[in-house]
């Protein structure tokens, strides 16, 4: 008896949960539309302080995009925006970022501060989360080839605690201790990779 009631509460749960849709990246492409103005064509930022998109991972997108929707990152022109998507519209956009060649990085013009944020990196345990390659994954973001200057302040950020949402006590536990000096070296480093 007892079998058969799991059986029909399994089956019953089956029947009224509903089924998760996969992606649609045209509809994310048709949608990113909006994002352009900021975060450039294709997903590569031509603005100062504002991150590529292009190649950042679906869930990272799509729990950023979440973090902005409940007020736990914070942002004035990121709030009326997010606040019309729906959780199809995140998924979407999520693959449809995904899916974007990233930028391959700058060329390297200080080799010596690159060392330096390489050192800063390895001292810092970065990929332990970013990965080897700072490509991220899963939920974690990708480091390499973002622009520079938005490294740099999403650095000072997570070390001021003015950025919150997702990782932010493992972030800041790590930008915590690095001086001015260490922010441009890294930065400077995952820029160019």
């Amino acid at each position: 008896m007892r079998v058969a009631s799991f059986g029909i509460v399994v089956a019953a749960t089956l029947v009224l949960t509903p089924v998760a849709r996969a992606a649609d990246v045209a509809a994310g492409k048709e949608k990113a539309v909006m994002c352009t103005g900021c975060h450039g064509e294709d997903g590569i930022s031509q603005t100062e302080n504002i991150p590529s998109l292009a190649g950042q991972l679906d869930q990272f997108v799509q729990w950023q995009l979440e973090f902005f929707r409940a007020g736990a990152r914070k942002n004035e022109q990121m709030r009326p925006i997010v606040e019309q998507l729906s959780n199809d519209d995140i998924r979407n956009l999520g693959a449809y970022f995904a899916q974007l060649p990233p930028f391959k990085g700058s060329k390297d013009d200080n080799p010596e501060l690159s060392e330096k944020g390489k050192q800063a990196a390895a001292g810092r345990r970065c990929a332990s989360c970013h990965i080897d390659t700072y490509v991220g994954t899963k939920a974690v973001a990708r480091l390499a080839g973002q622009r520079e200057e938005y490294l740099v302040k999403a650095l000072r950020d997570y070390k001021s605690g003015a950025r919150s949402g997702g990782a932010q006590a493992a972030m800041a536990d790590v930008a915590y201790p690095l001086s001015d000096e260490e922010i441009a070296a890294l930065a400077h480093y995952l820029a160019r990779l």
